[in-house]
């Protein structure tokens, strides 16, 4: 899932980028508001963290012309103004949270991972598993046919993608803008590289190859059987 941050105070900037990253998501940054607007206009997120306080373009002007747009990307404000009417502004303007500084990562991570459930009208799930093999969203760990899997994080980021797009087709560019926080370069191989090396670890030893190659398109996890 892909998350932007429109934030011009760069060390709150990195710490919610790496804390972001390291729950798992893909993260753009934009420093000021008329780059915040670009990205949330030309680009596709799950959710959109903003500031109010912003150079060139503020953030509720910001947040009126996303909405304008009709781009209902959930948002929250993340801000040092914290009074009612600070908050009763941003909501009505079309901001779905209010969050003020200081504020501690694991209320933001929360608040992020529940507006997406809300948009998406469904529930957040804790585990993921297809076929005899299961990851434990919380905990972080992977097993297949009872034996675990040690995975990087990045390992972890992909495998993820695809349990969640299982049956589905994933090309090059999505895995690229999902699991990395860049644009798909064809001329790098970066992907089937993670991919070969997440295979020796999910398929390899196993009678059963869940992760399959679509030639000229991308790859997708299934049950050869399906």
């Amino acid at each position: 899932m892909r998350i932007l941050v429109v934030e011009d105070d760069k060390k709150i900037a990195s710490f919610v980028k790496k804390g972001l990253e390291a729950a798992g998501f893909a993260v753009d940054h934009a420093p000021d508001g008329e780059e915040g607007l670009h990205l949330a206009l030309a680009e596709s997120y799950d959710a959109a963290i903003i500031d109010l306080m912003l150079p060139k373009l503020d953030g509720l002007t910001l947040i009126e012309n996303i909405r304008k747009d009709k781009i209902n990307t959930p948002i929250i404000i993340l801000s040092a103004k914290g009074s009612i009417n600070d908050r009763v502004r941003g909501l009505q303007t079309g901001s779905d949270d209010y969050l003020t500084k200081p504020f501690a990562f694991s209320e933001l991570l929360a608040r992020v991972q529940a507006l997406i459930r809300r948009s998406t009208g469904t529930s957040e799930p804790t585990t993921l598993s297809l076929a005899d093999l299961t990851m434990d969203l919380l905990t972080r760990e992977v097993s297949r046919a009872g034996e675990k899997i040690e995975l990087q994080p990045k390992e972890f980021s992909l495998l993820e993608y695809l349990m969640r797009n299982a049956g589905k087709v994933v090309s090059k560019t999505m895995i690229m803008e999902h699991v990395w926080d860049y644009h798909f370069d064809p001329q790098t191989n970066v992907v089937e590289a993670r991919v070969s090396r997440l295979r020796d670890k999910i398929d390899k030893g196993f009678g059963e190859k869940l992760i399959h190659t679509v030639r000229g398109v991308g790859y997708v996890l299934k049950e050869e059987s399906d």
